[in-house]
């Protein structure tokens, strides 16, 4: 069974723009993303899902470099990108992972993972909010995802990727991980140049150019600094319901 990473990527963030290759301990962000999923014991193959504007031409030069494959798509329509980069590379299964998370803990990739193969079509760690967000992982059977790129037509289900799960879930058998402790409240995804300011503090005080850190590391090394955590504590995140290029929909779904 092929388990690939595809990693959406690209430049044109609104909050923080060309955030994906902004500088981490001497390193672009994708790096660290990359290297991540590359340290997980169940990933067999890593690809870069990209844009095909010439913006995010230096994202596919930058896997060049580091030897990762890269398929480029609709800007706008990243669940067609998920599906042709599966489709190109023949995957099994897809593990969704975002560029702008580059404290992923490999351990809780292969969580995610082995909760896959315990018979469900979808798993994730974010429909459930435990890990800190920035943790985030999901999982599910190519055909799955096939099947949601047939089916999903709202506008946030067609950016968001995975947002027809919650929108339909009776035709998902749906597994979530959750952390030992509620730490979900935390955050460690980059969205905003204040994101990025405790990103770089928690890689310094990691670390992490020795490893990618773990999650439990990356909880007590927030906790024991409160400030740190009110840099961004006020960053407000784009719910999985809402599109850029939409308007709001609700399924029943808080």
């Amino acid at each position: 069974m092929t388990i690939a990473a595809i990693i959406q990527a690209r430049m044109g963030s609104t909050r923080l723009p060309g955030k994906v290759l902004a500088d981490l301990g001497g390193r672009p962000l994708l790096d660290r993303v990359i290297a991540a999923a590359q340290a997980s014991a169940t990933i067999d193959r890593v690809v870069i899902a990209t844009t095909t504007a010439p913006a995010d031409d230096p994202i596919v030069a930058r896997a060049a470099t580091l030897g990762v494959a890269c398929h480029r798509g609709d800007a706008d329509d990243v669940l067609d990108r998920y599906h042709g980069a599966a489709t190109a590379i023949g995957a099994e299964v897809v593990v969704r992972l975002t560029a702008d998370c580059p404290l992923l803990d490999p351990a809780v990739i292969d969580r995610v993972v082995g909760a896959l193969e315990r018979g469900a079509d979808y798993a994730s760690n974010t429909h459930v909010r435990s890990y800190p967000r920035g943790l985030d992982v999901e999982a599910l059977h190519a055909d799955v995802l096939a099947r949601i790129h047939r089916l999903a037509t709202s506008a946030a289900a067609r950016e968001h990727v995975t947002a027809f799960v919650r929108e339909r879930p009776a035709l998902f058998v749906v597994r979530q991980v959750v952390a030992p402790h509620a730490d979900g409240e935390l955050r460690v995804t980059v969205d905003t140049p204040e994101d990025l300011t405790v990103v770089r503090a928690l890689w310094a005080i990691l670390d992490g150019d020795r490893r990618p850190p773990a999650s439990d590391e990356v909880v007590a090394a927030l906790r024991a600094r409160p400030e740190l955590v009110a840099l961004n504590a006020g960053v407000a995140q784009v719910p999985w319901h809402v599109s850029a290029r939409g308007p709001e929909v609700h399924h029943g779904q808080p």
